[in-house]
């Protein structure tokens, strides 16, 4: 199939493609570059320099390329820059895309697949592990845009048929992460660490569900084959607190990293914990890496990259 894969040069996006190709899929990349990088994109995927913004180039790449499936990755995703800019956080998650899914429709894209967010749409109030039923209640702007996206998705596909898939993800962890733009708590720590740098952890008691990076691009390759349009959570159903995860992380480096701790952020949820019992019944998946397991498959990638300078 021909698979356009938006933010396919960032941390997830990139593991998806590769997943996709490995699966001899035609797949596209289109990313703007804000955070994703050129190296990460698989030499077998055609590539597209452009922001999902410009209605009107997206509009012509859709024409000339006629897509079967568009996964969409690319966003604004850090929930503090959401809360100190939620009008910026709007215009990208929101506005850019219902560019995309407007080309979707327009083109006869078949299935629309989304990157959306467990840990920012349920907010606090729910049962943990929480299921795809709980009410959504988004405690920062990101969290908004993610539910209002799965919303337009339900209306577009009511009234145009446009079958989706939305992936709730929960921390998400792994190779690739950027430890600068993309706001992922196990890629600071190890930046910070391997640069012998002070961590600064923001509360502690918060707890979190990391999901390694390959799991979730198999969710992803598995949701392919989904008959309806599902809501599905992408997670481990286990928590651990942020201070916790630093003394894992800091055994690599034989305890010897002492944090700063600071207040809490202001639209940060205090717990977030996903159940997946709804994706493992209806496509077989599972995660299959537990965070031992991930974060020294983490680690060894980063001490490459410094390794390498």
């Amino acid at each position: 199939m021909r698979i356009l894969v938006t933010g396919g040069a960032g941390f997830i996006g990139s593991h998806v493609v590769d997943l996709l190709i490995e699966k001899e899929h035609h797949v596209f990349v289109l990313d703007n570059l804000s955070s994703g990088r050129k190296e990460n994109i698989n030499n077998r995927a055609k590539f597209f320099e452009e922001d999902l913004g410009d209605y009107a180039k997206i509009k012509e790449i859709f024409d000339n390329e006629r897509f079967d499936i568009v996964y969409h990755l690319a966003a604004q995703i850090d929930i503090r820059k959401s809360v100190k800019e939620p009008v910026f956080d709007a215009r990208v998650n929101i506005l850019d895309s219902l560019n995309l899914i407007e080309c979707c429709v327009k083109s006869g894209v078949k299935h629309f697949i989304f990157s959306s967010s467990g840990g920012a749409i349920y907010g606090d109030d729910v049962e943990i592990p929480t299921s795809e039923d709980a009410e959504e209640k988004p405690v920062s702007p990101y969290g908004c845009a993610k539910l209002v996206i799965e919303k337009y998705l339900h209306f577009y596909n009511k009234v145009y048929g446009l079958k989706y898939s939305c992936l709730r993800y929960s921390n998400v962890y792994g190779p690739r992460q950027n430890s600068k733009g993309e706001a992922g708590v196990i890629a600071i720590f190890f930046d910070n660490m391997l640069n012998n740098k002070k961590s600064i952890i923001f509360g502690g008691i918060q707890t979190r569900d990391f999901v390694y990076v390959g799991d979730v691009a198999r969710a992803n390759v598995f949701v392919l084959d989904d008959n309806e349009s599902e809501v599905y959570n992408v997670g481990t159903g286990r928590e651990i607190d942020i201070v916790g995860l630093f003394e894992k992380m800091n055994g690599f480096f034989g305890n010897r990293f002492e944090p700063e701790f600071r207040e809490r952020n202001k639209g940060e949820q205090l717990k977030s914990c996903l159940g997946f019992d709804k994706i493992r019944k209806n496509l077989g998946w599972r995660p299959e890496i537990d965070l031992d397991k991930g974060l020294k498959r983490t680690y060894d990638w980063f001490l490459d990259i410094f390794k390498k300078g």
